[in-house]
């Protein structure tokens, strides 16, 4: 990912798919003609962001490097981008700008103790860390209990090392265990997306997507819409082997671990009085009396 080519190709890919995305109609364009490909052209977005057409044509096909912000954003909101996109526009702009030294490794940080105390104080919800490539690397009880399937999948055992993707991609038994499934592999694609994005030097990523891509029909055709996601909450729906259906919410933070590495706390909670409580209530007395999984750690 971080060689120029492949670099220009994220770039021409993301802003292609976005112009297909949009019709004259949504931009107050006039429309005439009979159109070949759907979206806007390649000149209605110039004209919309105030560039040259043959401006926009080669920031298109990848040359993003030099670019200042005040055109970027004239781009984004050309093709009305949501804040996570352009926020995505903008890392690619940054990885493109020749460096002054060679990038160096992200390299993986250990959660202190105190995340974890923090985790364990949360007994009424399930709650754990993820970092940016969807490796769990610290949970509490209640989580370890109701992502089960998760930890269990001889995806995870295989590999040693608890990841989002690799389970919903890879582990058959995920279609079960998300009731929709279709929404769970669309968000997992686009936070590997955007993450991708913010660290393209990131080897352990690159060898998580190449993998994927390389085993995942489902992962190839979801990463080709070059969707991305930087904030993740909602609902979610699971079936849990012990309990049946559950119908909870979800909320994940960011969790600053150092000056470049940011982990994200995702906490899962059910509508009070709800029958979704009553059984994560009865998981609560079963991560109880369950010996404590610790997840694997970070290499």
């Amino acid at each position: 990912m971080d060689d120029r080519p492949d670099h220009r190709a994220q770039i021409r890919d993301f802003l292609a798919t976005r112009r297909a995305k949009l019709t004259p109609e949504q931009v107050a364009l006039p429309t005439s003609g009979r159109r070949r490909v759907p979206g806007l052209r390649r000149e209605e977005v110039a004209v919309l962001a105030g560039v040259s057409t043959e401006w926009y044509t080669r920031l298109e096909k990848g040359h993003i490097s030099g670019v200042s912000d005040e055109v970027l954003d004239a781009v984004a909101q050309a093709l009305r981008l949501d804040q996570d996109e352009r926020t995505y526009l903008f890392d690619l702009a940054r990885a493109a700008r020749p460096a002054r030294r060679a990038p160096s490794r992200r390299k993986d940080v250990q959660v202190p103790p105190r995340v974890q105390w923090l985790l364990d104080s949360m007994t009424m919800s399930a709650a754990f860390v993820r970092n940016g490539r969807q490796d769990i690397v610290a949970h509490n009880a209640l989580a370890r209990t109701l992502l089960a399937p998760f930890f269990d999948s001889p995806a995870i055992a295989q590999h040693g090392r608890a990841n989002l993707a690799r389970y919903i991609f890879l582990d058959p038994g995920s279609q079960q265990f998300f009731v929709d499934w279709d929404a769970a592999t669309a968000v997992t694609a686009a936070l590997l997306r955007a993450e991708a994005g913010r660290e393209p030097h990131d080897r352990a990523l690159r060898d998580l997507i190449g993998e994927l891509s390389t085993l995942s029909t489902e992962f190839r055709s979801q990463w080709a819409v070059h969707d991305v996601r930087l904030r993740h909450h909602g609902g979610k729906r699971l079936w849990h082997p012990q309990v049946g259906d559950l119908d909870l919410t979800y909320q994940s933070l960011d969790l600053p671990m150092s000056n470049r590495t940011v982990h994200h706390l995702t906490i899962y909670t059910a509508e009070p009085g709800s029958t979704s409580e009553d059984r994560l209530k009865l998981l609560t007395s079963l991560a109880a009396t369950q010996p404590t999984h610790p997840t694997s750690r970070p290499r």
